[in-house]
């Protein structure tokens, strides 16, 4: 199999000349908590006090839009961010959006994705489960995907930075590592293993 560039170290590679786009692709790691979190409470403000949801209904929904994030962080992260265009611009947009992570793992700033394309991807998916589901089931639905992407978020920093002895997140780093630094074609899940075992891209038992 090709082997890739890997750095080992932990500085902060530069990829714009521009200094206010350089700012917007670094980012640390609890800023998606300060932008998420007050938003999870409003609409848990508009399910329960603005239109007086019952508590069964929005658990039904919040887990069904927590179980939509584990197969969305899955699907962009094998078919999105691991596509690679043959085009030399499309190779550069492949670089900044997952690339850079590939070739600089160890870079803290450019572990959780930052807020100049969480937003904006935010927002997309918000009006499409708003189009796509009945009149204010989106409020629980998609708390339950916001908390989802948090979580996602802040595993995959634990898993570059924290050191577990032991257990299920040992188990979950050492997935993620060997995506990283033995087969990139394998191990997409980050948060949850699920959908590795599911589609078979799992790695295999030695």
């Amino acid at each position: 199999m090709k082997k890739n560039f890997v750095s080992n170290s932990t500085a902060s590679i530069r990829m714009f000349k521009n200094d206010f786009l350089e700012s917007l692709s670094k980012v640390q790691f609890y800023v998606p908590l300060i932008v998420y979190v007050p938003v999870i409470v409003f609409l848990f403000w508009k399910a329960f006090w603005e239109i007086e949801m019952p508590v069964l209904s929005f658990a039904g929904w919040f887990l069904l839009g927590l179980g939509i994030w584990t197969i969305t962080e899955y699907v962009l992260h094998r078919y999105v961010f691991h596509f690679e265009p043959d085009a030399e611009w499309g190779k550069k947009i492949h670089f900044i959006f997952h690339g850079v992570h590939h070739d600089y793992p160890n870079d803290a700033k450019r572990l959780v994705m930052p807020p100049s394309a969480s937003i904006p991807m935010a927002l997309g998916f918000y009006f499409l489960f708003d189009w796509l589901l009945p009149d204010t089931m989106v409020y629980p639905f998609f708390s339950g995907f916001i908390i989802g992407y948090l979580f996602y978020d802040m595993v995959h920093y634990a898993l570059h930075h924290a050191n577990f002895k032991s257990g299920f997140w040992k188990k979950l780093k050492q997935h993620h590592m060997l995506h990283h630094y033995s087969d990139s074609t394998k191990g997409y899940g980050v948060s949850w293993t699920f959908w590795d075992h599911v589609f078979r891209s799992n790695f295999d038992k030695k």
